[in-house]
């Protein structure tokens, strides 16, 4: 087996300086070197805690967190990440789950991308290609892509952008359409 690794990587040297220029191979030089500075810390099961004032406002959880030391250090979250959010009683008042997220270090935002699906305590669901949280904002939660809002009473509502709080009752559409009855109030 280890005779076919060594083999593949003589045959790769080969074809790159027959087909390669040198200019080109010192540019393939010059990026690998970067890529081999860049730290990475990597950890499993991780439980992000955020406070305010000594109160639990919101927890986020990843089966698996990358930390990048670069010029603006992020986390990424490669497997999906959870963001729970609480009241006041610590009593959860909606949670947000994706596919894949990154968390930059220093503004906090968080971006949620890939089959973003998000819950409120009465039980609506916004689906997404991707929500930001950033909880510096007055409406922290919001994305410019396509979002789909079900309610439990059956109204189907989409837009092009979507604002929210972090518990999910006070939100705004851009470009809203739907199917629901006359009269109907989208917002309880």
């Amino acid at each position: 087996m280890a005779q076919y690794r060594v083999f593949g990587i003589i045959l790769i040297i080969v074809c790159f300086s027959l087909t390669a220029c040198e200019n080109d191979l010192r540019e393939v030089e010059k990026i690998s070197a970067k890529g081999s500075s860049v730290r990475v810390d990597k950890s499993k099961g991780v439980e992000i805690i955020y406070s305010d004032s000594a109160r639990v406002k919101a927890r986020i959880l990843t089966p698996l967190l990358n930390y990048y030391k670069v010029d603006k250090p992020y986390y990424e979250m490669p497997k999906g990440a959870t963001v729970i959010f609480f009241d006041e009683n610590l009593k959860e008042s909606s949670r947000i789950v994706s596919d894949y997220a990154l968390q930059y270090e220093t503004s906090r935002v968080v971006e949620m991308r890939k089959n973003v699906v998000g819950t409120s305590a009465k039980g609506d669901v916004f689906k997404s290609d991707e929500l930001i949280w950033d909880p510096g904002k007055k409406e922290p939660v919001y994305s410019n892509k396509l979002v789909t809002i079900t309610q439990p009473n059956g109204n189907i509502v989409f837009g092009n952008g979507f604002s929210s709080d972090e518990r999910f009752k006070r939100w705004q559409l851009t470009d809203a359409t739907g199917n629901f009855p006359s009269g109907t109030n989208l917002i309880e």
